[in-house]
């Protein structure tokens, strides 16, 4: 038997029925009010009947004036109600097959887009530079917004619960709002959250106590922080050794490491694939010794901490993921965009039928020399990497839609369909939020 089919015991007792996590994705698939609907069911049915260890929702929002995108599900104390038989309908079916079902926690913070929010909330006025998209001027956190939201935080964990999930996930990765309060290029408070890396982490501290008081020592937390943003000035591989230290002495239960924020999205993997004019992925020597962009780091980290370590971004083969368990980078893998293509590839996989998971960068038809991934432009840049986002966000609509995935639709082409869908998501919600 393959260690990826093993069991395992998570540090509050919790039980695993194997060692891969579908990475967290957002769905943006959300009605007007920001609500659950029939088609998280549909979609987590597939990823249930998958195999699959762990689900990790994409990102739920504890304040829906501040959202990832207009499709987003939000939890708030003055329409959760209406919501609770919507999310125990989604956990339901999201717990088949003794599957966990885990709830990634989110603040979008100063990523909010401009036509929700011109005025979004960070740690300090920061704005984001990124060429050809519009965010508002970021205001700075007060005291007391920042107290609401880490209790906004414990709110939707104590909700997660309560409607049948099996755990929750804090993101603190990616740029986003308590990413952004350990960033030192983007927190410039000189308060009790600014400053010491100590300081820039109390957000993310609070939340943990607050959860861990509120749901108990056997109900599974993790949390999910950069190896570093990889930007000068910013958040570090030894400010991410410091937190995850922090993070050891809270007792959460899984420790997920990505990298990257929207200014500077490492998360992509563009710089380690590019595409051949016949359409066949590159992937650098280092990138194909390693298959995951982030597992030298946790090889590093596990000698300072205990708490099991999830790595995402780049597997694909089977002998991979068993050599990264075995060798104790990690104990748990996370599969993303491959379960976008197949949302039954992890299956198929446990049961031998394929070694490896399919690559749908082998699929993205991306056009040559100055269009290409390794453009030197960097509008160019960011065009190639929001395209390609939105040709896995039009696979997940699909497959919520009971559809087939698409593998021979152009990105550029999935750019446009993923920017109308939004722009429907975003007239929906002014419509029921004004």
């Amino acid at each position: 038997m393959s260690i990826l089919e093993e069991k395992f015991v998570l540090p509050c007792g919790q039980i695993l029925k194997n060692r891969i996590c579908k990475a967290a994705m957002t769905e943006r698939i959300a009605d007007g009010n920001n609500y659950a609907n029939h088609f998280h069911t549909s979609l987590y049915e597939k990823w249930a009947d998958g195999n699959i260890g762990i689900l990790l929702t994409g990102n739920v929002q504890v304040d829906k004036r501040y959202l990832e995108s207009a499709g987003n599900v939000a939890i708030e104390k003055s329409s959760y109600k209406e919501q609770i038989p919507l999310l125990k309908n989604w956990a339901e079916v999201g717990t088949r097959n003794n599957t966990q079902l885990w709830m990634q926690i989110s603040h979008a913070g100063r990523q909010t887009p401009g036509e929700l929010s011109i005025e979004p909330l960070a740690p300090s006025n920061v704005g984001l530079k990124i060429p050809g998209v519009k965010y508002g001027k970021p205001r700075a956190m007060s005291t007391e917004e920042i107290k609401d939201t880490i209790e906004r935080f414990v709110f939707v964990g104590k909700i997660a619960k309560d409607t049948g999930f099996t755990g929750i996930q804090i993101h603190s990765a990616h740029g986003y709002l308590i990413s952004e309060f350990l960033s030192p290029d983007i927190n410039l408070r000189t308060d009790e959250f600014g400053g010491s890396i100590k300081n820039r982490s109390r957000p993310l501290m609070s939340i943990i106590e607050g959860c861990r008081n509120e749901l108990g020592n056997d109900f599974p937390i993790s949390v999910k922080i950069n190896s570093a943003d990889f930007q000068k000035g910013g958040f570090s591989s030894e400010d991410s050794i410091a937190v995850a230290k922090m993070l050891n002495k809270a007792g959460i239960d899984l420790l997920e490491i990505s990298g990257g924020t929207y200014e500077q999205p490492r998360l992509l993997g563009l710089d380690n694939v590019s595409i051949n004019p016949d359409r066949s992925e590159i992937r650098k020597e280092s990138t194909i010794a390693r298959e995951a962009y982030f597992l030298s780091y946790t090889e590093e980290l596990k000698k300072l901490i205990d708490i099991p370590l999830m790595v995402t971004g780049g597997f694909r083969s089977k002998v991979a993921m068993e050599a990264a368990i075995n060798k104790k980078a990690c104990e748990i893998i996370g599969i993303g965009r491959p379960l976008c293509v197949d949302p039954f590839s992890v299956k198929d996989l446990l049961e031998g039928k394929i070694n490896q998971l399919p690559a749908a960068e082998k699929t993205l038809s991306i056009g040559p020399g100055w269009l290409s991934l390794k453009s030197p432009f960097r509008l160019i840049q960011a065009l190639n990497a929001f395209s390609i986002q939105s040709w896995f966000y039009i696979q997940i609509k699909r497959i919520s839609e009971g559809l087939n995935p698409d593998l021979l639709i152009n990105p550029f082409k999935a750019f446009r369909i993923d920017g109308k869908n939004n722009k429907k998501s975003i007239n929906n919600y002014k419509k029921f939020n004004g």
